[in-house]
């Protein structure tokens, strides 16, 4: 064999990996109906029945399922920012550029429209507009979604493989967070259409159904000030990795976000992103170095970004 790993070694060393990342979200995800269901035991014991009143303040007790809140109604949101680049799950997808959402929602379905206008470099030579449409379920915790991105280079219903130059990419995923007292949330998105094969050794393309899977925390600090931290996969070879590697560590990612609540709907934030691609920086060592005119070449990139929301 040449030292070569059998391939299907090589697929069951995937298959346990996956297991395991699935187990422990499965651990984690669990722990809050474990919590909940301890809770409402005790309280069938009596214990519950005791005063809840103490040194003449109640008590608040920690129901994790009680935490999420349930929509009611119409709900609605906006926003707006201007950034010094633009960067996306370990990738440099271009330079400075406006980008805008609108989001509508009732009892938990949801519509998310979103746009970026920006430059794919420091040259302006080059512009790149950008159209996501989101549909999707938000409850208990679970965000699923469908998402479809146009390029506009392509016509809008154009769903075509074609290697180097395909078609509107369709992605579903979901994303579950424990809760809002526990912030910590699992990704899962996979790319079902459009711009994502390669040519295997006999010419024929492959759909490669590129991955990607994060882990993040959010923890909120004082005076409005929020940190944000992630680590993202992907699993098999994908876009991500431009076809040339199996499983890949792709992202890691820190945010530092503060806001300024202007009113009950309306603010202002102000956002510093470093993101580095362990991946791309194991391949190419002088990644690491500042490339102005071509950030493409980076595997260490940051933004700033500042913004309007409405909610």
């Amino acid at each position: 064999m040449g030292g070569s790993e059998c391939p299907l070694r090589k697929l069951n060393k995937h298959i346990s990996y996956i297991q395991k990342v699935v187990a422990l979200v499965v651990m984690i995800g669990a722990l809050p109906f474990f919590n909940n269901a301890s809770a409402s035991a005790r309280e069938e014991k009596g214990e519950s029945q005791k005063s809840r009143v103490e040194s003449g303040k109640p008590r608040v007790e920690s129901e994790w399922l009680d935490d999420y809140s349930q929509p009611v109604g119409l709900t609605y949101s906006a926003q707006a920012t201007l950034n010094a680049a633009y960067l996306w799950r370990g990738l440099y997808v271009g330079a400075a550029n406006l980008q805008a959402s609108a989001s509508v929602g009732y009892g938990g379905l949801y519509a998310d429209l979103w746009w970026n206008i920006g430059t794919t470099d420091w040259r302006f030579n080059t512009f790149q507009p950008e159209m996501d449409i989101t549909i999707g379920f938000n409850r208990w915790g679970l965000n699923a979604y469908a998402l479809l991105v146009h390029n506009f280079n392509c016509g809008l219903f154009d769903f075509s493989n074609r290697v180097g130059s395909g078609g509107n990419s369709f992605e579903v995923g979901a994303r579950y967070t424990v809760s809002s007292k526990l912030p910590l949330s699992f990704l899962w998105a996979t790319r079902l259409s459009a711009t994502d094969g390669y040519i295997d050794a006999i010419g024929d393309t492959i759909r490669a159904y590129s991955t990607y899977a994060e882990i993040s925390y959010t923890h909120a600090l004082p005076h409005g000030l929020s940190l944000y931290g992630a680590i993202g996969i992907t699993p098999w070879k994908s876009v991500y990795t431009g076809y040339q590697r199996d499983f890949a560590v792709q992202n890691i990612e820190i945010r530092l976000r503060k806001d300024w609540d202007l009113s009950k709907h309306c603010g202002l934030k102000l956002q510093g992103a470093l993101s580095i691609n362990p991946s791309a920086l194991a391949a190419d060592k002088s990644s690491a170095q500042w490339h102005p005119y071509n950030p493409g070449n980076q595997s260490i990139n940051a933004n700033i970004c500042a913004g309007v929301y409405l909610k």
